[in-house]
């Protein structure tokens, strides 16, 4: 990926992400007590700093992102096959699905049905095979496992400091941006490479 297509890519997901916390932040205000204020200053004031944070969130989801290629990458070195690769980060979503479920549920779980603990798990499964497919399709089948690790390890450890917490408000105005901005740098990601080499070959023919 070239310099500009790489700059892009960083700034439009900090847009994804700042104007999603914004959203999500009037949708669920952070904190029972919480009122915004009805006036346009309250409301833009309000809206910024949504936004503000959305763009560390957004930060966040980038830097879990390269890591993971980087990590990818290395996999593929180790293991010297896509397939047993593959393998291996099945064993880790599974893993850590489980830990996500488990964990929380002693930590926080006092008095709390297990099934609540286990909805969040089900709900990062669920959407993460919704983008593996996509990029399943949009690549090749290869993508699937991959795209699904990232989609829930990636994003789990990504939104561990909310989680430690166990806030539901900060829970989810955490989760959905990262959700959004890790999918969007996923299913851009060959778009962008595809772009970079476009523009490359054309820079050489008119050498």
């Amino acid at each position: 990926m070239n310099s500009r297509n790489l700059v892009r890519l960083f700034f439009s997901t900090l847009l994804i992400g700042g104007l999603t916390a914004g959203v999500v932040g009037f949708l669920a205000p952070m904190g029972e007590s919480e009122q915004v204020a009805l006036s346009v200053s309250g409301i833009l004031s309000s809206f910024f700093w949504y936004f503000g944070v959305g763009l560390i969130f957004s930060v966040i989801s980038q830097m879990g992102f390269f890591a993971y290629l980087t990590v990818h990458r290395f996999g593929l070195g180790i293991f010297k096959s896509v397939k047993l690769w593959n393998s291996v980060q099945v064993v880790l979503i599974a893993f850590v699905l489980f830990d996500l479920v488990y964990f929380r549920f002693v930590s926080f779980g006092e008095g709390e049905s297990i099934v609540s603990f286990v909805l969040v798990a089900l709900l990062l499964l669920f959407v993460g095979l919704i983008v593996a497919y996509l990029k399943m399709k949009q690549t090749n089948h290869h993508a699937f496992i991959p795209a699904l690790f990232f989609m829930t390890v990636v994003t789990i450890v990504e939104w561990v400091p909310v989680l430690r917490v166990n806030d539901k408000s900060w829970m989810y105005f955490m989760l959905i941006p990262l959700l959004l901005c890790n999918a969007y740098q996923l299913l851009i990601l060959s778009k962008l490479n595809e772009k970079s080499a476009q523009e490359l070959a054309m820079k050489k023919q008119q050498k």
